[in-house]
């Protein structure tokens, strides 16, 4: 994952536009994807889909013809979506159209201009203040005219018509752990899965944040039914803990599925309630779609220097961070998978565990194995009404430990399979 987002890390990212196709052509290896192009002026509810961007070069130079600003140095120097200029300009006049960041004098900021006929650059501080009093040549060289929006699909289907649908943003430029580390992760997702059998059908959409998912909800307006879980995943690469924000509900099956695997297999987790402010997850839970799907994060957006700038570079992101992500992912959708209710079938006191292999055979110590621990909390509650994560949040044990165990009293008799969760 790590090498995959070194990989894309110098493309050139936005709404629409060439970096993005390039991003899914690449991503297109790693799990098979089904591209749509949406065209500009498309409507989608309350918004439209823009003109597409195309950038090719951009800088500033000196009256001597010396580059002191180069797009082909790093994307974060051209404002996203700034339209074409050729201009000679004085340091006053030119200032306006500057972007840097006096508290972090050696980073780039990343500005866009999205929905404003505007133009820029963004530097470094310490750039910005060598400048010199003279005139600068400020050149964008920029398409934007109709074209499209590209949304990228992939489809695991499960043995239910039922789905998870797991959501990464494409729109960012040389961002690592936004958005860089959220589609590796993403990617890795669906290749792992596309060996597997599972109970639910998968829907991965890659796509611009904001419009992209607005798009992708307002075409798939018929097919929104058949969500029952949802996972909206970026900056998962940094070395923060794992931080998980509720959908809508908040206490969803995906909620209480992502907060147990939190709580008990990946310490320093934290959970956020709900906000309409962030990612995608505040589209998923307007209240006219209403979808439960929650947001998988590390350190949230806004909370650590780095976000929106040069420094959020492939150092600042660690392969470590990247597979505990992985792994977290994993384990929620292992606990939506076999969240089953079971009933016992020796309710009447506890069945005799160790004429059948199951129990300690020496009697007599003051601690408990966790296993016939979990043991006894699965027969003690399967009813026919608890479902096993229910079972998991009362006792505080780890969803898969109880999974491996209720197979055993499964295959010894003791225990059966009532029905899945919603």
């Amino acid at each position: 994952m790590h090498a995959l987002l070194i990989e894309l890390y110098p493309l050139c990212r936005s709404l629409t536009g060439p970096g993005v196709r390039a991003t899914l052509d690449r991503l297109d290896k790693e799990a098979p994807l089904a591209v749509t192009e949406i065209p500009s002026g498309t409507p989608v509810f309350d918004w439209t889909v823009p003109y597409e961007w195309t950038i090719q070069d951009a800088y500033i130079e000196d009256e001597a013809g010396r580059r002191v600003l180069d797009f082909r140095d790093h994307t974060l120097h051209v404002m996203s979506y700034s339209r074409p200029v050729d201009r000679w300009l004085t340091l006053d006049e030119l200032r306006p159209h500057l972007h840097s960041m006096p508290d972090r004098p050696d980073w780039i900021p990343y500005r866009t201009t999205y929905y404003k006929d505007d133009w820029g650059f963004c530097l470094p501080h310490r750039l910005y203040e060598r400048l010199a009093p003279g005139r600068y040549h400020a050149v964008v060289r920029s398409k934007l005219e109709p074209g499209s929006m590209s949304i990228a699909e992939h489809l695991h289907r499960g043995k239910s018509d039922d789905e998870v649908l797991i959501f990464a943003h494409t729109c960012h430029p040389s961002l690592a752990n936004d958005n860089l580390s959220g589609l590796v992760v993403a990617a890795r997702l669906a290749a792992w899965l596309h060996g597997c059998e599972t109970r639910y059908t998968y829907r991965f959409v890659f796509a611009p944040a904001t419009i992209g998912s607005i798009a992708w909800l307002a075409l798939h307006a018929s097919e929104l039914p058949r969500v029952r879980h949802g996972l909206v995943l970026s900056l998962l690469g940094d070395r923060g803990p794992l931080n998980y924000k509720r959908s809508r509900f908040g206490d969803a099956a995906i909620d209480r599925a992502a907060i147990h695997v939190l709580q008990t297999r990946h310490p320093g987790g934290r959970v956020i309630d709900f906000s309409p402010w962030g990612y995608d997850e505040r589209q998923f839970g307007s209240p006219g779609i209403a979808l439960p799907v929650g947001r998988l994060t590390r350190t949230p957006n806004g909370e650590f220097p780095e976000y929106h700038t040069s420094a959020d570079d492939p150092n600042f992101v660690t392969a470590d961070s990247l597979g505990d992500s992985w792994l977290a992912c994993l384990r929620i959708i292992h606990v939506l998978e076999n969240d089953v209710r079971y009933r016992n079938l020796s309710p009447f006191g506890e069945p005799q565990l160790g004429r059948r292999g199951l129990y300690r055979s020496t009697g007599g110590y003051q601690d408990i194995p966790d296993r016939q621990l979990a043991m006894l909390w699965i027969l003690n509650q399967s009813d026919g009404r608890s479902s096993l994560l229910d079972i998991a949040e009362r006792s505080r044990m780890p969803f898969d430990s109880l999974h491996a165990v209720a197979d055993e009293l499964v295959n010894a008799g003791l225990l059966a399979a009532e029905g899945a969760s919603a």
